[in-house]
C-alpha cells in the first residue's frame, strides 16, 4: 500500500514539472492520473489496489463515529432515568483476530465507546475481557462487536 502511495505521489509530482504547472490543481491532475495508470498496471504492482483499503479505514471510522453516538445516546438515556435498573459485568469475547495490532485497536474501539471498557487480554491473544454497564444478553453484545468493529477491523488489515 504504502509502495502505490509513493509512486501515484511520484506521478503527481512528474506531471506537475511536466506541464510546467506548480499549482494545487495541477498536482490534483497528476494524482488522478496516477491513479488511472495504477489501475491500468495493477496486475504489474505487488499487493491490490491501495484505494480499496483507503476505502476501508474510512468506512471503519465512519462505523465508529455511529457507535460512538448510539453508545453516547444509550448512555444519556440511562443517565436520565428515573430507575437505575442497570446490570454491569464483565464478559470474555472470543476474537478471531491475530496479530497485536488488530487486537489493540479493537481493545481501543471497545474502550473508547462510552458504556465498555477493555480490562484486559488473554495470554494467548484469544480473549478480551471487556466491562460493560449495562448487560441484556452476553451473546448479543459479543456479537454486536464482532459483526462490527471486528469485521470492519479483518477488512482493513487482511
Amino acid at each position: 500500500m504504502a509502495f502505490q502511495i509513493v509512486i501515484n505521489l511520484i506521478i503527481a509530482l512528474m506531471w506537475m514539472f511536466l506541464s510546467e504547472s506548480y499549482t494545487v490543481p495541477s498536482f490534483i491532475a497528476g494524482y488522478i492520473w496516477g491513479i488511472l495508470l495504477l489501475l491500468l498496471l495493477n496486475r504489474f504492482v505487488p499487493d491490490s489496489f491501495y484505494l480499496r483499503r483507503v476505502y476501508k479505514i474510512i468506512k471503519l471510522i465512519l462505523l465508529f463515529i455511529k457507535e460512538l453516538i448510539s453508545a453516547n445516546i444509550d448512555i444519556v438515556k440511562l443517565v436520565y432515568k428515573p430507575k437505575l435498573d442497570i446490570e454491569p459485568g464483565i464478559f470474555s469475547m472470543p476474537t478471531d483476530l491475530t496479530s497485536n495490532w488488530e487486537i489493540t485497536l479493537l481493545a481501543n474501539l471497545i474502550t473508547l465507546t462510552p458504556g465498555t471498557l477493555s480490562v484486559a487480554i488473554s495470554n494467548d491473544n484469544s480473549h478480551i475481557y471487556i466491562h460493560a454497564m449495562d448487560i441484556d444478553d452476553i451473546e448479543d453484545e459479543i456479537m454486536a462487536i464482532k459483526n462490527t468493529f471486528e469485521k470492519a477491523i479483518m477488512e482493513v488489515t487482511r
